[in-house]
């Protein structure tokens, strides 16, 4: 009876203070209880976001324009309406800044245009000035494109190089066409010439084999990550290499077929150091290097679409093996098609809703910052959600019922320690679940619906 009462006071104390908390988001991706914040919301297709040293995120909307969002104040300011060839997949894409910005302040975008009833695509590189970007210089162009498989991520690296992807634009072969840009790495000085020091001398080409890779970042040790969209099987993580090829068509993930292994052995193949099967449409990636959230540190942090997944992967020291994998959202957000690091080690990530194959949530699409829970972070709700656990003390399995219009969202169940030992989605929350395997204790169930979370305690006898 002692011990009945212990817990049931415990639980009574986690109530008080947990239950009916209105956040604008919390999440776990491990010990690190987090914070999630809208900071902007209504863009049309966010494609590329990215932290500019001057503590604004850029953004490129895929139908043209080019965005500086102040994540602090939340004004969004429109540097750019570019006339692009918007059609399915296509549009305005990647978007880097020169190394020395904004002292050079020279901005680099890739989108697509019209040739005649051709899709094209073209890198160029504009001037920021007075809040406007101006004097538009092409630097490669005639690039094919299509509806989809266009790529196209950019970013500079340690040797202060631009690096492009391309897709395959939907011509499996050009991506191992030496003569073709399509499905492949480029790597390009600041001002569009090509390296002397590139594999082959006059061409952009840095490797091969790529079918539409849509993340790219660099380890401060200077190893350069892509991810890559699979077909049907074997979305990829991979680390580029100088003159390495990268399979596609002929290999799917590893060499792990008599014929794959003829190529692979052929064609000097660097094999991928992840493959999803099934395919999750690995999106946007970034290296985590901040103490800010400790448990990412030395991880790629990568987007998906069609999974909605946030992936953190852990990687080894030497930053050549991913040791393990954390999934922090598991579509409670939608599709995610991009991500940033701020420098003290916030994390962004843009949606994907509006962009023809998800299912558009109110105020999508959004960017959303993502950082530890801090007191301020926390907003009581102005009217009680009516949470409630049936029964609660629990021995076998509970419902949930609520008198708010809570539906069609996510659960988890942790412990005290943050644990989580319960997640899926819902239709409603007159849901059942059973926790007969679990210790007898106290659990929090928390309810996510549209970036609010509610919460409530429950005694296991």
């Amino acid at each position: 009876m002692k011990r009945l009462m212990l817990m049931i006071g415990i639980i009574t104390v986690i109530f008080l203070i947990s239950c009916n908390k209105r956040l604008e988001s919390q999440n776990s991706g491990g010990p690190t209880q987090l914070d999630t914040t809208i900071i902007a919301k209504g863009l049309e297709v966010p494609w590329e976001i990215l932290w500019s040293p001057d503590n604004h995120i850029w953004v490129t909307e895929r139908t043209g324009n080019v965005l500086r969002i102040n994540p602090e104040n939340r004004q969004i300011q429109v540097l750019l309406e570019l006339d692009v060839a918007q059609q399915g997949e296509s549009g305005l894409l990647g978007m880097a800044l020169h190394p020395d910005f904004p002292n050079t302040p020279w901005v680099y975008l890739v989108y697509t245009y019209f040739e005649s009833t051709s899709i094209k695509e073209r890198l160029s590189k504009f001037i920021y000035q007075q809040d406007q970007l101006i004097n538009e210089q092409v630097l490669i162009s005639n690039i094919p494109g299509n509806t989809y498989h266009d790529g196209s991520r950019l970013i500079f690296g340690p040797d202060d190089k631009l690096y492009m992807t391309t897709g395959d634009v939907g011509n499996m072969s050009s991506a191992q066409d030496p003569n073709s840009l399509s499905g492949k790495i480029l790597r390009i000085n600041d001002d569009g010439t090509v390296p002397a020091d590139n594999p082959v001398a006059g061409s952009y080409i840095w490797a091969s084999g790529s079918r539409n890779a849509q993340g790219l970042d660099f380890s401060p040790a200077g190893i350069l990550y892509s991810s890559e969209h699979g077909p049907d099987t074997d979305d990829e993580i991979n680390i580029i290499e100088m003159g390495r090829n990268y399979g596609w068509p002929n290999v799917r993930g590893l060499c792990n077929t008599p014929e794959e292994l003829v190529f692979c052995e052929q064609f000097n193949v660097r094999e991928p150091i992840q493959t999803y099967t099934p395919t999750l449409a690995l999106a946007g990636i970034a290296y985590y290097n901040h103490d800010l959230i400790p448990e990412w540190n030395n991880s790629l942090i990568v987007t998906s679409l069609k999974a909605g997944k946030l992936l953190v992967l852990h990687l080894d020291e030497t930053g050549m093996t991913i040791t393990g994998s954390t999934t922090v959202y598991d579509n409670t957000l939608g599709r995610l098609r991009d991500v940033c690091i701020s420098n003290d080690g916030r994390v962004f990530v843009s949606t994907s809703n509006r962009d023809g194959r998800g299912t558009p949530k109110p105020g999508d699409d959004k960017i959303i910052e993502i950082k530890p829970e801090t007191a301020n972070s926390i907003k009581k709700n102005s009217k009680s959600s009516g949470l409630r656990i049936i029964p609660n003390p629990v021995r076998g399995s509970f419902s949930v019922s609520s008198n708010t219009s809570l539906n069609d969202g996510t659960f988890r169940l942790a412990d005290v320690n943050g644990r989580m030992l319960r997640q899926g989605s819902y239709k409603s929350l007159e849901m059942g679940i059973d926790i007969s395997d679990l210790l007898p204790g106290v659990y929090m169930l928390t309810i996510l619906d549209n970036l609010i979370y509610t919460s409530a305690s429950l005694l296991k006898l």
